[in-house]
This record gives structure tokens, C-alpha cells and sequence, in this order.
């Protein structure tokens, strides 16, 4: 639980004034370490930041490159799966099996995984792949 508690605890400093749709995500780096970020909107929609884009940021910034779990959670009724693109930010540095949980802040829950996020993901492998 203690991922869910980072995430938790990060929501709170979402940037959301234009939406009021705080996010908090947290990940579980291979070293046990937890990261967590939250979500930074900008008045220019498409230049902020999602929760789980800022949480994987703050992994790398550690000097790590695997994560083996995550957590996100939003103030929805139910919980909110990543948005298409941290689904595959999330594919970059996990792999298929790694637990995700969904939250809500009323505590409703979803279990799932990378691969169930993200079937089909693009690889590095596909880069190689020439006809």
C-alpha cells in the first residue's frame, strides 16, 4: 500500500485549474525505490504533463530504467486508466506483466497489468524490423 499512499499523497499537487482533474501516479523502480508525480496542466492543453509521465520522469532522473509496479489514482467515481500515450511511456519501462493499480480517492479499485493496458505494444524490436 505504500504505492498507493505516495500516489495519494502526490494527487494532492496536481496543477489542475483548468480542469480540476487531479491525477497522482506512482512507480516501483527495480531498486524498491518508489517515484511519484502528479499532473501539470498549462492553459496550452497539449503542453502539460501527465501524472505518470512525471512519476516515470522522476525514475530516470534517479538513474533508473525498469519500473515493477504502478499506481495511479484520480478523483472519478471510477478509476481512470492511463491516457493512450503514458499507456505506452509505461510500456517503454515495464514489462507486460507489471501489476497496475487503478484507485479512486473514495477507494475503489482495479487491478490490471501493462499488456492488458496496452496489447499490441510497440517495441524497440519493431525499430529493427526492416522489409
Amino acid at each position: 500500500m505504500m504505492l498507493l499512499e505516495a500516489a495519494r499523497a502526490v494527487r494532492e499537487m496536481a496543477y489542475a485549474p483548468y480542469s480540476d482533474f487531479k491525477v497522482g501516479a506512482a512507480v516501483r523502480g527495480a531498486s524498491g525505490r518508489i517515484y511519484s508525480g502528479c499532473n501539470v496542466e498549462n492553459v496550452a492543453y497539449p503542453e502539460g504533463t501527465c501524472a505518470e509521465a512525471g512519476a516515470i520522469a522522476a525514475m530516470v532522473a534517479a538513474g533508473e530504467t525498469r519500473l515493477v509496479e504502478v499506481c495511479v489514482i484520480a478523483g472519478n467515481a471510477a478509476p481512470t486508466p492511463p491516457c493512450g500515450g503514458c499507456r505506452q511511456k509505461l510500456a517503454e519501462f515495464g514489462a507486460p506483466d507489471v501489476p497496475v493499480l487503478l484507485a479512486t480517492t473514495n477507494g475503489a479499485t482495479i487491478e490490471t497489468t501493462i499488456g492488458a493496458l496496452l496489447p499490441g505494444r510497440f517495441e524497440a524490436a519493431h525499430m529493427a524490423a526492416k522489409a
